[in-house]
């Protein structure tokens, strides 16, 4: 059963309401035990006095006069006690004074140890996260104070933080192995062959070998703008541009491209002027016409919109009948080398890089990526940009990404 969480209070009130406790139970457990030891002495003087004394002692009790002789004989024995007695209850003072301060510092240090608790596992933690281990977690408990409650609370969602960037760090290692290792598999043995003279040295296998390196220098491209993408310089020089006309030119240059996988493209480019890298964007819009060629060439139609929107930020859109994205988009980030379709081949599927590379841009410029499906059938995917700086928490960060946004690559 989950146990109810009460608000936490600050640990200075916490340690000045345990001190202010402390204080008072050391006093008043000194008190009880002096009044204690005070009544059993005086009743130990009482039970000791002769006959006539403690008459007389007993009458004074129950506001009664004795007679002058009792009287006399009863200080003078008490005079002689006198003395003594003090000393006694001086020492009960110190005693009891001592035995509560004790006591007191077996509470107080339970206490403390009570409300520093948390502290020690997280500096256990800390050094399981120091040492790698970044699965560690501090679990929350509802009786600590407010601050140590935060600083937990911030301490797991930085170990949960590693945790994904190292998972991550790891996939895209391996990925970029991957991805790199064919090319250069291809490239190794055709040039050993052609030193060999196993392969002849003609212009249709140097070609081929050429492809290969354009492949792993786009790869290699694509991993630098992410690279510049995360360190908040990919975005170099901005300038006045229109959306529309800088699409009609990546139109252009695309057309052998998009004539080759027999694409029918539709435009609708209004006027869109924003202050933006113009080369990044065109890097952003290409991408998305490489993607849909990879993905949507059976839809055999391709159509591209430019809009300027209210508060100044400009839309641009690349919409396409082919099959759409998978029903599950919901549960999928945009995160490089990622597919749609895990079934796909290198040669199908591209490196994975490409809506990573698009959402980069649109993050350094202070926008986003969206995707939809399109009700009639295909996929819509719209570059959002503004006109603003991008703040920092806009910057290119997975771990945020990952939690808004997906689509395929």
């Amino acid at each position: 059963m989950k146990k109810p969480r009460f608000p936490s209070a600050p640990l200075a009130s916490l340690t000045a309401v345990v001190i202010t406790i402390m204080l008072l139970l050391s006093v008043g457990l000194t008190y009880l035990g002096v009044n204690w030891y005070a009544t059993y002495l005086e009743q130990g003087i009482s039970d000791a006095l002769p006959p006539r004394a403690a008459t007389a002692y007993k009458m004074l009790s129950e506001n009664k006069i004795p007679d002058g002789d009792s009287l006399k004989l009863l200080v003078e024995h008490l005079n002689s006690l006198t003395e003594p007695t003090d000393l006694k209850v001086q020492l009960s003072v110190l005693v009891f004074g001592l035995m509560s301060a004790l006591l007191c510092a077996v509470i107080g240090v339970f206490l403390a140890r009570r409300l520093t608790h948390p502290l020690e596992e997280l500096t256990s933690a800390a050094e399981g996260l120091k040492s790698g281990d970044f699965s560690v977690r501090v679990p929350a408990s509802y009786r600590s104070a407010r601050e140590v409650a935060s600083l937990v609370e911030t301490f797991n969602a930085l170990a949960t933080s590693l945790e994904t960037m190292e998972e991550r760090l790891r996939f895209n290692n391996m990925a970029v192995a991957h991805e790199l290792r064919t090319p250069l598999t291809i490239l190794q043995g055709s040039l050993q062959g052609m030193l060999d003279g196993v392969f002849p040295m003609d212009q249709k296998i140097i070609s081929d070998l050429l492809l290969q390196v354009e492949g792993l220098a786009r790869v290699v491209e694509d991993l630098r703008t992410l690279s510049l993408a995360i360190g908040q310089k990919l975005v170099i020089e901005r300038q006045r541009i229109d959306a529309s006309r800088l699409v009609e030119t990546v139109i252009a240059a695309a057309k052998p491209m998009l004539e080759a996988r027999r694409f029918q493209v539709e435009t609708e480019l209004k006027p869109a002027w924003i202050s933006a890298d113009s080369p990044r964007i065109r890097q952003a819009v290409l991408a998305l016409f490489e993607n849909a060629c990879r993905y949507a060439a059976e839809g055999g139609s391709l159509r591209c919109e430019t809009e300027q929107v209210a508060d100044d930020s400009v839309i641009i859109r690349v919409l396409d009948r082919g099959p759409g994205f998978p029903l599950d988009m919901d549960a999928v980030a945009v995160n490089p080398f990622w597919r749609g379709d895990p079934s796909r081949s290198r040669a199908t599927g591209g490196t994975g890089l490409g809506l990573s590379v698009v959402q980069a841009i649109a993050l350094a410029h202070g926008g986003h990526l969206e995707f939809a499906n399109r009700p009639e059938g295909g996929a819509m995917v719209s570059i959002h940009l503004t006109d603003s700086t991008p703040r920092e928490a806009h910057g290119f960060d997975e771990q945020e990404t990952a939690s808004r946004q997906c689509g395929l690559c």
